[in-house]
This record gives structure tokens, sequence and C-alpha cells, in this order.
């Protein structure tokens, strides 16, 4: 993938969210789709679940796949928590500190022990994984909905992966700028 086709994606994922509209419900109930799309239509979830890719990319190794997994997974039984009708309070504040702690890692291209690294993704996707859950809408299938929001977060994770593998080394600075906005973004979030 060329830096310029990269780019370009990361550039269309940037304007495709819209935060509005992660958390509404509006639409034809259809589990999958909702779960599909809540990911991709949040800014803070799109963020956090790329960054997830790629600092994960950057510390290579193990840690291209146990990161993602660990989110996913536990996004997962976090999920079925907020299904279940459980409480999290600061979820939105959580999912900001994500944002941020996620970006902070990127840019200082953090590269902890695989078990310390893997928990801290794990740990954030609580936050991310709750909210899902509790937003499923009415009448939808929560199985197809938590396949579909799996799905989409794997798929972010990749992304993130790529643009760390393609870019990295092409754009030295590259994950302290990323990494950089990210925790800008972040805190953003945390002012809105």
């Amino acid at each position: 993938m060329t830096m310029r086709a990269t780019g370009l994606l990361a550039m269309l994922l940037t304007l495709a969210s819209a935060p509005a509209f992660a958390h509404t419900g509006a639409g034809p109930v259809d589990g999958f789709i909702h779960g599909l799309l809540h990911p991709l239509i949040g800014l803070d979830h799109l963020l956090a679940m790329v960054a997830v890719g790629l600092w994960a990319g950057l510390v290579g190794g193990k840690a291209r796949i146990a990161y993602p997994a660990a989110f996913v997974g536990t996004m997962a039984l976090a999920g079925a928590w907020g299904m279940a009708g459980g409480t999290l309070p600061g979820v939105e504040v959580g999912i900001a500190f994500s944002v941020i702690i996620l970006g902070a890692a990127v840019a200082l291209k953090a590269s902890p022990p695989l078990v310390a690294g893997t928990l801290a993704c794990g740990i954030l996707a609580i936050f991310h994984g709750f909210a899902h859950g509790a937003e499923l809408p009415e009448n939808a299938s929560g199985l197809a909905y938590a396949v579909g929001f799996m799905l989409a977060t794997a798929a972010l994770h990749i992304i993130g992966i790529v643009l760390a593998g393609a870019l990295a080394a092409r754009a030295p600075l590259f994950a302290r700028v990323a990494g950089g906005g990210l925790v800008l973004a972040g805190v953003a979030l945390l002012a809105g």
C-alpha cells in the first residue's frame, strides 16, 4: 500500500466518523449492521481501535496478535455485561482516557512486556465493550450485534497494524505525530 493510498484511507475513515450517530440506535433494527457500524461511526471508538492496531504494529512480534485479541475478547465480555443491564460509571470518560493512553503509547513507541501491553488493551476495552453492549438497539439480536462490533473492531485493529507497518519505516515521525494527534483527540473528547 503506497503512502498516498494509506493517507487517503486514514482521511476517509476520519471523515466518515460521526460521533453523534454512534449512540442513537436510529435506523432499521438489524443487530449485525448496528453492531458493525457502531465502532465505525463513533470517533471515540474508531480512534481507540485504530490506536490499538497502531501500537501493536509498532511493538511488532506477538503484540500484533495479543493486543487486538485482548481488546476484542474483553470487549465482547464487557458488551455482554452492558447488554445484561449492568452498570459502569464513567464509561465515556474511560473511553476518552483510552484514546489518550493509547495515543501516548503510540507517540512514545512504548514497548512494555507483552503481558503488560496485552493487559492494558484488555482493561481499556472494558469501556468500549460496555458502551457497545449498553446501546444494543431494541429488538436486535444481541449475538448478531456483538458479532458486528467485534468484526468492525478487528478490522480497525488491522488497519492500524497496516498503517504502522507501512508508515513507521518510511516516516520515522509518524508514530509521534499520530500518537500526539490521538492524545489531543482524547483530550477534546474529555472536554466535549
